[in-house]
């Protein structure tokens, strides 16, 4: 893996640049639960900034930030009013580029998140829009239409928001504005040329500052079919990611990242890259946006809605390989998000008791079962410190507008964007400056004990765990990129598969099943998950963990 960070443009004629994305570990920070630096209570750039030694002795690749552009935050900072500036309550421009700078002299490549879906209600155009009124050519940058009915009064069509309710809210002058999310919300129009001007010029931007690439929100949602047609029922959200719907993964959407290619490949050809979130159908579908001349990655949506279930796992990750290796694009594997429950309590669940220590089993045994797959893998702050979803926060907290609309998603994403604790013995744990300071989310008291303070040294802590496991995926010469793995005859409810390339061969084992198995010892021990007991010849893995091999 590339260490050697460079912001400028590759100079004409230069040699191709290494893809780097192909086997990098980028993890994900949340920009107002990652660190506060002016004690505040909301997470801030210089926070971050101040933080990315961790991430550098941690082992990580890269830094994906979610948006921190000037925004009304009626979802966290996912409604933007203006892509070009930073929201005070982050920090300032000057300091998103000393971030930039401080992670490349870390080693670390920067990711920033990119909204072209949907921008705010109070987005200039959009304000423009409302003043100007119907027929007024701006609006056609939005999806602006009368109603049905006698009046008007009914929406355009049947479309429902992702958040719940109906995907339309009609304005004063009686015309109705299409937002698939939020109200606060307006999708952007992508038939009109005005907004592919601007979003090529917003790319040029953050790219002239030195980002390292893009992860582009709702990537398959651009492009809607034509003449906006009825879908015919209710409780679209469930649709989702399962089955075609004419707003989402529209073949259109190709034509705009082919463009966006053209884009990333002015600024070092190979070293600037875009991912694109896209839930569609399947992952054959996912792999259409990465195409040689498309985008580069494709969050493997698929893999981390998968059960803990060796058939169902195994079935996912053939799948996934064999689509990737049909474009030519590397896999990749996530567990956690900002939008999912944390795995840790994912996993939880037996008989539906939650029990927190299983949780934690498997979601550091899944671990290390991502990181041993071909491609590049995706870790969500937090995860590292095996933090469990918050499932007991107070109404009168919560800001996750699906949770108001009583509708759509459950509502429960503020539990997995509590702050991070880092350190001391009373809550925020050192995520701001001062001890018993504010945070825009209460934090548990158990996580006291979960802090990188606490953590750090203690050879059992998760941590630790994710240290070793990082450092050995990028010594190991078996290990990161590549594009297939050979599964090996173990028994039910267990995975095994071995890895060969640049002159190492590696074997990866997992128990998932509920009790401890007896298993041939295929190599030399480098990594488990948990404790396991040697034999003659053979190794007892525990219930629920993974160990890596050097075979």
């Amino acid at each position: 893996m590339t260490q050697n960070v460079t912001a400028a443009p590759a100079a004409p004629g230069s040699a191709p640049a290494p893809q780097w994305w192909r086997d990098a570990v980028i993890y994900q920070v949340y920009p107002r639960s990652f660190a506060d630096g002016n004690g505040d209570g909301m997470g801030d750039l210089p926070g971050i900034a101040a933080r990315l030694p961790h991430l550098r002795d941690l082992g990580v690749d890269a830094v994906w930030l979610s948006p921190f552009y000037a925004s009304p935050q009626a979802d966290a900072g996912y409604d933007v009013a203006d892509y070009r500036a930073v929201d005070p309550m982050f920090g300032t421009l000057t300091d998103a580029d000393a971030l930039i700078r401080e992670a490349h002299a870390l080693g670390l490549r920067v990711i920033f998140d990119i909204v072209p879906n949907h921008c705010s209600d109070r987005h200039e155009w959009f304000l423009q829009a409302l003043r100007e009124g119907p027929g007024a050519p701006v609006r056609d940058r939005f999806h602006f239409l009368p109603g049905k009915g006698p009046d008007g009064e009914l929406p355009p069509n049947d479309w429902e928001s992702v958040f719940g309710g109906p995907a339309w809210t009609r304005v004063e002058d009686g015309e109705w504005y299409l937002h698939l999310f939020a109200p606060e919300q307006p999708d952007f129009n992508w038939d009109h040329p005005a907004v592919h001007e601007e979003f090529r010029s917003v790319l040029r931007f953050w790219l002239d500052l030195g980002v390292d690439g893009f992860r582009v929100d709702v990537a398959h949602g651009l492009v809607k079919a034509s003449g906006l047609p009825d879908i015919g029922h209710g409780e679209q959200v469930k649709l989702l990611g399962k089955q075609e719907v004419p707003y989402f993964d529209q073949d259109g959407v190709h034509a705009i990242y082919r463009d966006w290619r053209r884009i990333l490949a002015e600024y070092g050809g190979a070293e600037r890259i875009a991912v694109a979130e896209a839930w569609t159908p399947t992952v054959e579908r996912s792999a259409r946006y990465l195409r040689h001349d498309e985008l580069h990655q494709a969050f493997n949506f698929e893999y981390l809605t998968t059960d803990w279930d060796a058939a169902a796992l195994r079935a996912v990750i053939d799948r996934s390989l064999t689509a990737m290796n049909a474009v030519d694009a590397p896999a990749t594997w996530v567990l956690s998000n900002h939008d999912v429950v944390r795995h840790a309590t994912r996993f939880a669940d037996g008989d539906g008791d939650g029990d927190a220590a299983r949780g934690l089993r498997r979601a550091r045994a899944a671990t290390l079962l991502m990181l041993a797959l071909p491609g590049s893998a995706y870790l969500y702050q937090g995860e590292e410190l095996g933090l469990p979803e918050v499932t007991e926060l107070p109404d009168e907290v919560r800001q996750d507008p699906a949770f108001f609309r009583g509708a759509g998603q459950d509502g429960t994403r503020d539990g997995c964007r509590v702050p991070l604790p880092w350190s001391g013995r009373r809550a925020p744990f050192g995520f701001g400056p001062a001890e018993g300071g504010p945070s825009w989310l209460p934090q548990p008291d158990s996580w006291q004990g979960l802090s990188v303070a606490a953590q750090t040294g203690d050879p059992d802590s998760t941590l630790e765990f994710y240290r070793r496991a990082l450092a050995v995926r990028r010594a190991h010469p078996a290990l990161g990129a590549g594009r297939d793995i050979v599964w090996l005859p173990s028994p039910e409810g267990v995975l095994a598969f071995r890895r060969t390339g640049r002159g190492g061969s590696f074997v990866c084992t997992v128990n998932l099943t509920a009790s401890p198995l007896s298993l041939p010892t295929p190599g030399t021990l480098l990594l488990a998950s948990a404790d396991v007991g040697p034999g003659a010849g053979r190794t007892v893995l525990p219930a629920d963990t993974t160990v890596w091999w050097a075979a």
